[in-house]
């Protein structure tokens, strides 16, 4: 039987998945999202060979421990991204703040770097970053680097793990970092990139909902958190970049998307320029 993605979802149900959602994980499913959440209710009906979005809310809302409530989410979250995007971040991480971090680090006599890609999708952004770390700290010999890289989507998060990319996604890596920091096998009579050991290193990835408590206390360096707030609403946007402010170094720095903006969320950051606030 075909589902009709028109008549499968009621305003009831609708409204119940926007409210389980956002205090599950903060995401506003506003009413500009309906066709979004729509789309892919009747994915996970066509999945699990369920007709009916009622029934099918009515067994995975019941149970917001069980495996098809973490698909359900997974399936709501957007994961967009790529190599080097807004590329204009790597380039002042790279020109500006990078020098003055390892100098800085050099004058306290320390060799401890700590980043944090907060909503880290399949993988491309901390692996950018830590190329760029790479890059810029001589290979990273003489220096403790790491990056923490989270998602609340569990399928994307093993996906980041592997480190494998297509020829296209790989392709908006430049070629020199591309040769020396990635390796081309053949699969299927298609190209397939590996991020090098070297790079995979330097990144742990794990599952992180960021409305809940962080199961860390260490302070980071610098924090991407790009195209991920402008899910969530003004309140949450809020504490969430307070909690980022907590969560950094003095003189560290908060990365966020282009889309978004800190205007009407109290905080304590200095403006940098566009995007990019530091903790004084």
């Amino acid at each position: 039987m075909l589902l009709d993605t028109q008549d499968i979802l009621s305003e009831r149900d609708f409204r119940r998945i926007s409210d389980v959602v956002h205090r599950h994980c903060g995401i506003n499913l506003h009413e500009g999202k309906r066709e979004l959440v729509r789309a892919r209710i009747a994915k996970r009906l066509r999945h699990t060979g369920n007709n009916n979005a009622t029934d099918y809310l009515d067994s995975v809302l019941a149970d917001p421990k069980g495996q098809e409530f973490t698909q359900l989410i997974d399936c709501l979250s957007t994961n967009l991204t790529s190599f080097f995007r807004e590329n204009g971040h790597f380039q002042f991480l790279s020109d500006e703040f990078l020098p003055e971090l390892l100098a800085r680090k050099r004058r306290a006599g320390t060799n401890r770097i700590r980043a944090w890609s907060a909503g880290c999708s399949t993988g491309q952004e901390p692996y950018s970053l830590a190329i760029e770390l790479l890059a810029g700290a001589d290979e990273g010999r003489g220096w403790d680097i790491r990056i923490l890289a989270t998602d609340i989507s569990t399928h994307v998060v093993r996906t980041a793990e592997l480190g494998e990319y297509d020829k296209t996604r790989a392709e908006s890596v430049p070629p020199p970092l591309r040769q020396k920091y990635m390796h081309a096998t053949q699969s299927n009579g298609k190209t397939v990139y590996h991020m090098t050991p070297s790079v995979r290193n330097l990144v742990r990835f794990a599952y992180l909902n960021l409305i809940e408590p962080w199961p860390f206390d260490g302070r980071f360096d610098f924090i991407f958190c790009r195209n991920v707030m402008i899910y969530f609403d003004k309140p949450t946007q809020q504490t969430l970049v307070n909690r980022f402010w907590a969560s950094l170094e003095d003189k560290g720095l908060l990365f966020t998307g282009h889309s978004e903006s800190l205007t009407g969320v109290a905080h304590k950051f200095c403006y940098v320029q566009p995007t990019i606030y530091a903790k004084q």
